[in-house]
This record gives structure tokens, sequence and C-alpha cells, in this order.
């Protein structure tokens, strides 16, 4: 009986998203065929620290306290040469990198891995930073037919006493409400819905925190509406289509929404005909190959009261815990949690991880 694949679960990160990393993380551990695979966890601190946690380590919310990579966890070396600990190599066959946001879904940990020779799930390096800068993805989006929301970038270079007022006359020349955002973020850190003058300014500076680019776009009144992609040998499947329904007294589909007390659910979106259904699929797919993707991706869209389809976003690693859209959508078709685990694994193991071919 041949041995194991050894799957390396990195998760944390340096990213504001690295508590959700930790969750998602969890999820996985707790799934993964363990008959044909050997998971082996990578935890990476929020210094930037390579460590490996422990077995008890905690990586679920508790009493509303988001789990985290300690510091004191015992260190990993990490580099182009591979993962070891206490001097002896890990042997990791593929990597799971389930970080979220700068420094895991940007390209830069997928450009260590391809140097390393590792194969990894998820998209490539070009692909993952183009889709985690939404202010370069947007005109990629835009040549390829799809609409996208009407809006500005502002650098924090540019920012300054002396230029703050213009920026904030042409951002008002923009229909309200506005979204703030930052342009490399994600689960909603760091954005603010703008309903008022008076609120843009400081959502400004909020997102500035969080980011040195900055977005603003006109939000789009209608349902939320968010498709899975999930590759397999080269080919991408677009899942089912959730709508996204916030309960409770949430402005938008925000951090503690989407993860802190529960005011969320994902329903099928019954009011759209088929062949608009059909149109938002066939658009995933589009958006997903526009930008280069590979293993999965969960793109969201707006479908707006006129009718019109915006994209908002793509998202090369979403929240993957079990109750996250993208494994909920792909649900819908029968394929559990811990089926959609193993087509992931075994498309990154397909993949060639040369870049020269």
């Amino acid at each position: 009986m041949s041995s194991r694949i050894k799957v390396g679960i990195l998760c944390g990160g340096k990213s504001s998203e690295h508590e959700i990393s930790c969750i998602s993380a969890n999820g996985i551990l707790n799934s993964i065929d363990r008959d044909r695979f050997e998971p082996i966890l990578i935890g990476i601190t929020k210094s930037g620290k390579w460590v490996v946690p422990p077995a008890d380590a905690q990586l679920t919310i508790q009493n509303q306290t988001l789990p985290v990579i300690l510091e004191s966890f015992p260190a990993l070396t990490a580099d182009i040469h591979g993962f070891s600990f206490e001097g002896t190599s890990l042997a990791i066959d593929v990597i799971f990198p389930v970080l979220h946001g700068p420094y895991g879904e940007d390209g830069t940990l997928q450009g260590m891995l391809e140097m390393s020779g590792i194969k990894y799930v998820g998209s490539g390096v070009l692909a993952s930073a183009v889709a985690m800068d939404k202010s370069f993805a947007k005109p990629i989006f835009q040549a390829n037919g799809l609409k996208v929301a009407p809006g500005m970038v502002i650098h924090h270079r540019d920012w300054s006493p002396a230029t703050k007022a213009s920026f904030l006359v042409k951002a008002h020349e923009f229909q309200l409400p506005l979204f703030v955002k930052p342009a490399r973020g994600g689960s909603s850190r760091g954005t603010s819905k703008v309903k008022t003058s008076e609120q843009l300014e400081s959502a400004i500076e909020f997102a500035f925190t969080f980011d040195t680019k900055v977005m603003i776009e006109v939000g789009i009144s209608g349902k939320e509406i968010e498709c899975a992609i999930l590759q397999t040998q080269g080919v991408a499947e677009a899942s089912p289509l959730g709508e996204i329904v916030i309960l409770g007294e949430h402005e938008f589909y925000d951090f503690e929404a989407k993860y802190l007390d529960d005011s969320t659910r994902v329903d099928s979106p019954e009011e759209l005909s088929s062949d608009v259904q059909e149109e938002i699929r066939s658009a995933a797919i589009i958006a997903f190959d526009a930008l280069g993707c590979e293993g999965l991706a969960r793109v969201d869209f707006f479908y707006a009261h006129d009718g019109q389809i915006y994209i908002n976003e793509l998202n090369t690693m979403p929240g993957f815990t079990q109750t996250s859209v993208y494994p909920k959508l792909w649900n819908k078709t029968g394929l559990s949690y811990a089926q959609l685990i193993s087509k992931l694994i075994d498309a990154a193991l397909w993949r060639s991880s040369d870049v020269t071919r």
C-alpha cells in the first residue's frame, strides 16, 4: 500500500484576514480524507514567523474571540528548498494555502512555492496578484465585456492636506451611497458604506489604515449574487448561484455579518430567471479565465434592480470553512466538503508546476 500524500495546510499570515484563515484551516483539518492524505498544519504568525502549531492549537471562534497563530509556537524553516522542522524535511507533496489577503493570496507565497518546486492549490502568481488588487482586476473584467461599478482609486502617496479637497470633489461627482474599501483587502475589513458627503473623508482615512491604495465605488442597488468556480484538469465549472441575504441591522455584508453574529444566510436566487442565472454563471467563468485563475475562485456579482449584472470581485482563495459560501454552493450539486477538498488537492497535483511550460 502506497503512503499517503503529505498535504501542508498553511494558515494565519500577516494580513488582516489572519483569523479567518485559521478558521478555514480548522475546517480542512477536520474534514480531509485521512485515508488518502496526511495533513500537516503550518502556521504563519502576524509578524511573519513560520511555525508548527501544536495538535491542540485553538483554530475556532470561542465566545466571539478569533483564533490566532501564536508567536510562541515552535519555529519552522521555510525557504526555496522546502519546509523543515527541527532539522528534518517535512517532505510535503502539496500545499493547501488557506491564506486570505496580502502575503498569501496575492502571489507572494505562490512565487515562493514555484521557486521551491512544490505544488499548491489555487491560482498562480499573476492571477493571484491581479485578483487581489481590485483596481487592476476591474479593467481586465471590463476588457472582457463585464460591467463594473463606476468609481475611482486614490493612492496614499497622493493623499495630503493640499490634495484632499480635489479628491473629495471628484468623489462627490458619483451618486451616493458609495463604498470605500482597501484595493487589496478582503473579508470587508476596512470597508465603509458612505451615505452622506460628511462621511466620505473619514471612510477614506479608515481604508488607508488597511492599504496604501483605496477604491471608491458607486453602491449598486440590487441582489448580491455569488458563484463558485472549480477547475479540474484545466476545465472550469460554475456552481449553482447563491444570494447573500443580510439579516439584522448590518448596512452591508461586512466582517461582523460574515463571521461573528450569524446575521447572513445564502439562499437560492429563485426570483432570477434561468436565463439570468446562466448569464451570471457564464460571466463567472469569463472572469476566472480572464485573470488566468486556476483551481478555485468565488466570483461576486450584483444583480441590479434595472436588470444589469455587475461583477464586484473575484477571490482566488475564498473563505473555506464548512459553512463558507464556496463549499455551500458546491454542496448544492451533491459535492461534500470533504470531496471538494480532495478535488482541489488532486487538481493541484495534476497541474504542472513548471512556469516555463
